[in-house]
C-alpha cells in the first residue's frame, strides 16, 4: 500500500470512531481519578481496546491501573502512550482525558491496518504521571523493551512542537528535635520547626543564584502539635527542577546543603526520602518530531517552537521514556492561548469542543506518523540515528 493511501485509510479509521473517542474523553473527564487509582479509566480504555479486537493485558506489569494492548505480527514496533490520572481538587486540569482518548484512537486506527502495512503497535496505559512515575515503573518492568519509537500528545493553549521540560526530583525532608515545655523549660528543647524554617530561608537565599531554567519550591507538611510544646518533629516537601538530569543533581546537592545547615543550626537531625521516582527532561527525537509535525500540518495544525509567551514549562515521566526510546511529546491547542494548564479554566476546556477536536487530530497525526515508521525504512533509520544508538533500546539511563 502506498504511504499516502495508508495515511488516508488511517484517518478514515479514526473518523469512523470519532463519536466513540470523544465520548471516551468526556467520560474520563466526568470521572477524575488520582494516580494509581484510575480504575474507571483503566476499565473504560481497555474495554474500548478489547472491543476492537486488540490483545489487551489489564493491570499490566504489576501495576493495577496500567495496561498494554498490541496488534500486528511483524515489523517495527511503535508505542502510543496514554495518560489518564487527574489532579487533586482540579480534576482533568492537565487534560489527560484527551491524551488517553487520542492514544486509544491512534492505536485502534494503526491496529486496523497493522497486518496490511507490516508493523506492530503497542498502546501502553501509563498511570500516575502527576508525580507517581508510572512510566518509570513500567520502564523498570520492561514494558518498552523492543520498541522502536514512542509518542503521545499533550493538550495546551497552543499547537507546539514540544513541552519545555525540566528534570525533577521530590525530596521529603523530616526533622528530628527534642520536645520540651516551651515556657517552663525551653532550654531543654531542640526545635525541629526552627530547623525547617531555617532551611527554608536558606533555600530562599539560594534562589537568587539559580539559572533561568532551575526551580526549587517547597511546603511544610508538619509543623508541631501545640505552641507550648517545642516541636520535636517537622517535615517539608521540596521539588527540585533543572533543565537536565545532570544539572538537577548538582542543584539538589546545593539545596540539601541549605536544608542540612538549618538542621545543624537548630541542633536537630534531618532525614531525606524520595516519595516518587525522579523525572528526566524530555529529549525529543527531532526526526520523529518532524514527521509528526508534517502530519499535523496536513490536518491544519502548524506546530510552532515554544517561546517566552507560549512555552509550557513542566516536568513529565515521558522524559524517562525519551532517554530509553526515541520519543516525542508535542502539544495541541485545546484552550484559549491565555489559559494555562492546571487551572479550573483549562479543565473546562478539556471537556469542550476544542478538546474533542484535539483528540481526533492527535489520533490522526499519531497514526499517520506510525505509518511513516512502518512504510519508510529510511525514516526509521534516521530516527534511530538521531537518537544516538543506531538501534533499539540503546539510549541508556538518565545521566
Amino acid at each position: 500500500m502506498e504511504l499516502a493511501d495508508a495515511k488516508q485509510r488511517l484517518c478514515e479509521e479514526v473518523d469512523r470512531r470519532s463519536d466513540v473517542l470523544v465520548d471516551l474523553a468526556r467520560r474520563l473527564h466526568d470521572h477524575p481519578e488520582l494516580g494509581f487509582e484510575e480504575r474507571y479509566a483503566h476499565d473504560a480504555l481497555t474495554d474500548a481496546l478489547e472491543g476492537a479486537g486488540l490483545t489487551t493485558e489489564r493491570s499490566a506489569y504489576g501495576l493495577p491501573t496500567a495496561f498494554a494492548a498490541r496488534a500486528g505480527a511483524e515489523g517495527p514496533t511503535v508505542a502510543v502512550l496514554c495518560e489518564y490520572d487527574a489532579l487533586p481538587g482540579l480534576g482533568h486540569a492537565c487534560g489527560h482525558n484527551l491524551i488517553a482518548a487520542a492514544g486509544v484512537g491512534a492505536g485502534l486506527a494503526a491496529a486496523a491496518l497493522a497486518d496490511d502495512l507490516g508493523g506492530r503497535v503497542l498502546v501502553l496505559g501509563t498511570p500516575a504521571e502527576e508525580g507517581g512515575g508510572g512510566k518509570v515503573r513500567l520502564l523498570e518492568a520492561g514494558a518498552l523493551a523492543g520498541v522502536d519509537a514512542a509518542m503521545m500528545i499533550h493538550p495546551a493553549g497552543h499547537d507546539l512542537r514540544r513541552i519545555t521540560s525540566l528534570a525533577i526530583h521530590q525530596l521529603q525532608v523530616t526533622y528530628h528535635g527534642r520536645a520540651a515545655h516551651a515556657a517552663a523549660a525551653p532550654h531543654e528543647g531542640r526545635n525541629a520547626l526552627d530547623a525547617a524554617v531555617l532551611g527554608y530561608v536558606n533555600v530562599a537565599a539560594l534562589r537568587q543564584h539559580l539559572r533561568s531554567d532551575e526551580r526549587v519550591h517547597g511546603i511544610f507538611t508538619e509543623a508541631g502539635e501545640k505552641p507550648n510544646i517545642v516541636p520535636e518533629r517537622a517535615a517539608a516537601l521540596w521539588y527540585v527542577r533543572a533543565g537536565t538530569v545532570a544539572r538537577r543533581e548538582a542543584l539538589e546537592e546545593r539545596v540539601l546543603a541549605c536544608l542540612q545547615a538549618g538542621a545543624a543550626a537548630a541542633g536537630c537531625s534531618m532525614d531525606v526520602a524520595s516519595p516518587n521516582p525522579a523525572y528526566a527532561e524530555v529529549r525529543d527525537n527531532e526526526v520523529l518530531l518532524d514527521l509528526f509535525a508534517a502530519n499535523a500540518a496536513a490536518l491544519g495544525r502548524h506546530l510552532a517552537e515554544p517561546d517566552a509567551d507560549t512555552a509550557v514549562l513542566g516536568s513529565t515521566d515521558m522524559g524517562n521514556v525519551s532517554y530509553e526510546v526515541p520519543s516525542i511529546h508535542p502539544m495541541l491547542a485545546v484552550s484559549p492561548p491565555d489559559v494555562p494548564i492546571h487551572t479550573t479554566e483549562f479543565a473546562r476546556s478539556a471537556a469542550g469542543p476544542a478538546g474533542g477536536a484535539a483528540v481526533l487530530d492527535g489520533a490522526r497525526a499519531m497514526a499517520m506518523t506510525v505509518a511513516d515508521l512502518w512504510l519508510r525504512p529510511e525514516a526509521l533509520e534516521q530516527v534511530r540515528a538521531a537518537f544516538g544508538g543506531g538501534g533499539r533500546g540503546t539510549g541508556g539511563g538518565p545521566t
